[in-house]
């Protein structure tokens, strides 16, 4: 791959101004990833996100939350497209793409290579059929979009480098291409039968670039890997393909030098759209990575549960009162939040951040979902026992100590600190959990804790539960609803038929549900929540909830009516205005889909036993 002194034009105007304009949906974006970063490709054959060489590097693609000069590598087209159809080949995250045209039809196939000790980017075009005009536009700008690169031959000829200051990227393919203002560009022609491949790697500038590789032989590598992972899911009911297609989801967000699992691998893709609450979930969240685990765990899978508690031991490792309720993807502490200014932002959504000032915030119900993940995974033999017993022990013991203080609650409002039903519950959990935990290791806990327990509950009845409206509350003393008052039954503090459950899931049901959707919270006049939109992961946990009061068609209409917002390939962000009728918010969001395979076992179980299931505690006594 050479280059030469003069350039053809750039972005075709149709693609740019579709940018410029505002009409790129989240939906039309798709995930590939390799455990050390992961990428999102737009329908029409832009790659527009991409941080390397790690998930929360600085992205050297960040079209996604500006412009095509902001970073982007297409491989498009350059006639009118009829048609374009795309999916992931299955079982995979290897994204197939095909663009049908007057004179032809083509395939784009994406993925990054799996363990190869860097990071890279795969894409392959071939012709299906007659002959293709394609423009090739590969634009690196490092430091979200900031940087424009020096472009230069490799030493030894093989491809170009790209380089700015601690940066590297090198790009080998069969093309000629054209410089101009940092970019490399290229038309080319497609006949049937003919495959062009292209391999952009990352490497540090310091460093030797590192050595080319071979798309065929990575792709076949890449494709069995994802399909002997895939194969493992336990789950073979209806829902199969959309269970596995979460599970992959998950995997894909798993960095898997340490373990850790992020909520999502981008940031700032906003929670309403044009407005300024536009957060950074490139990090490990305790909450959301638990849940993914206990999700994991119920699937058949095991190593990703045995990494995460590694990785949460030198997370905690030191003081328990400095505990964070998020991490770095190496378990770094400081994650401060700062601002972009020169990214115009996803549709007008500005700010951009990185950084996440929620990593400063109290949040207890943190506890109780770590606490309750480590007692599964002793039960399931997936983590010794003092081990799990010395992490939920620390925990238990800080809780004991900060348990009555208010908090920033499950959705960490940036507001007043209040007392959340929800994390008062999530702390009865945390107690009871490490009590199980205690008797599975056969040790004796502090007898505080069965105090603790038994007080919370008596507190969480007497202050949450409001006896007029017949329904637990947001927080103490509130007049609002919030869906994760649907974890009551669902960590079993209450059973579903107790009368204050069943008036609860009523008044949800009347107050936060919207054209067929819940959403987690209402603005309420006690200035504790937003306007936004329906919040996915809250239906799948009403989806729980509906098949414990009995109501399995309202839970199966509900699973397929949240089902049905998924994109083409299966993929769900944070949120789904009805209004506008479009996904919002990071994308794709661990927490939507590990939610779903939770609900979609839940509903197995209704229709009958999963065969094969391993050994495990009873339903009674974990958080599953």
């Amino acid at each position: 791959m050479t280059m030469q002194s003069t350039a053809a034009p750039g972005m075709t105007p149709n693609a740019a101004r579709a940018v410029r304009t505002g009409t790129r949906r989240i939906e039309d974006y798709a995930l590939i990833g390799d455990g050390l970063s992961a990428g999102l490709v737009h329908r029409d054959g832009s790659l527009d996100w991409l941080c390397w060489p790690r998930f929360d590097s600085p992205a050297c693609f960040a079209a996604l939350l500006g412009t095509p000069e902001h970073g982007s590598w297409s491989i498009r087209p350059t006639q009118d497209v009829l048609r374009v159809q795309r999916r992931y080949r299955p079982e995979t995250m290897i994204l197939e793409t095909i663009f049908e045209t007057a004179t032809g039809s083509v395939a784009l196939s994406d993925f990054m290579p799996i363990g190869q000790g860097f990071s890279s980017v795969v894409r392959r075009v071939k012709g299906q059929s007659g002959h293709v005009r394609m423009r090739f536009l590969f634009a690196p700008r490092f430091d979200y979009g900031r940087t424009i690169p020096r472009l230069v031959p490799c030493g030894d000829g093989s491809g170009m480098t790209a380089v700015a200051g601690p940066d590297q990227i090198v790009l080998r393919g069969p093309l000629l291409l054209h410089e101009k203002r940092g970019a490399l560009q290229a038309d080319f022609v497609v006949a049937a039968g003919e495959i062009q491949s292209f391999v952009a790697s990352y490497q540090a500038s310091h460093l030797t670039a590192p050595p080319p590789l071979e798309a065929t032989i990575e792709e076949a590598r890449t494709e069995r890997f994802w399909r002997a992972w895939a194969a493992r899911a336990r789950y073979q009911g209806p829902w199969r393909d959309m269970v596995v297609r979460s599970l992959l989801v998950l995997k894909a967000l798993i960095y898997a030098p340490t373990g850790a699992a992020l909520a999502a691998p981008t940031t700032s893709l906003p929670i309403v759209l044009g407005g300024t609450r536009n957060w950074d979930y490139r990090f490990c969240w305790l909450r959301d990575a638990a849940f993914a685990m206990q999700a994991l765990m119920e699937a058949g899978y095991a190593e990703e549960t045995e990494a995460w508690i590694r990785w949460l031991e030198r997370s905690l490792a030191g003081r328990i009162s400095q505990l964070q309720i998020m991490y770095g993807i190496a378990g770094e502490r400081w994650l401060a939040e700062r601002e972009l200014p020169w990214l115009p932002g996803y549709r007008g959504s500005r700010p951009v951040r990185v950084g996440n000032a929620a990593s400063e915030q109290v949040q207890l119900d943190v506890f109780g979902e770590v606490i309750a993940t480590l007692y599964e995974a002793a039960a399931r033999r997936l983590c010794p026992l003092p081990v799990a017993w010395r992490l939920a022990s620390g925990l238990a013991g800080r809780l004991a100590e900060v348990w009555d203080q208010p908090d920033s609650g499950i959705w960490e409002l940036r507001g007043r600190l209040r007392h959340y039903t929800s994390s008062k519950v999530m702390a009865w959990f945390a107690f009871d959990r490490a009590l199980r935990l205690a008797a599975l290791c056969g040790t004796t806990p502090p007898a505080a804790w069965r105090r603790l327990r038994t007080r919370i509950h008596a507190l969480v009845c007497e202050r949450g539960f409001d006896a007029r409206k017949n329904s637990f509350m947001q927080s103490f003393g509130a007049t609002a609803w919030d869906g994760s008052l649907l974890l009551i039954p669902l960590v079993g503090f209450l059973p579903a038929e107790d009368a204050r459950v069943r008036g609860t899931l009523a008044a949800i049901e009347r107050a936060l549900m919207e054209d067929g959707l819940l959403h987690r919270y209402r603005a309420s006049a006690e200035g504790a929540g937003y306007s936004e939109g329906a919040f996915l992961p809250c239906n799948f946990w009403l989806v729980e909830n509906l098949l414990l009061r009995g109501r399995v068609a309202d839970a199966e209409a509900l699973f397929g009516r949240v089902l049905a917002l998924a994109n083409d390939l299966g993929l769900l962000a944070e949120q789904y205005d009805t209004t506008i009728g479009a996904q919002l918010g990071n994308f794709p969001l661990g927490f939507s889909h590990l939610a779903l395979v939770r609900a979609a076992f839940r509903l197995e179980e209704t229709r009958k036993p999963v065969p094969g299931a391993p050994e495990a505690p009873s339903k009674a006594d974990v958080f599953r």
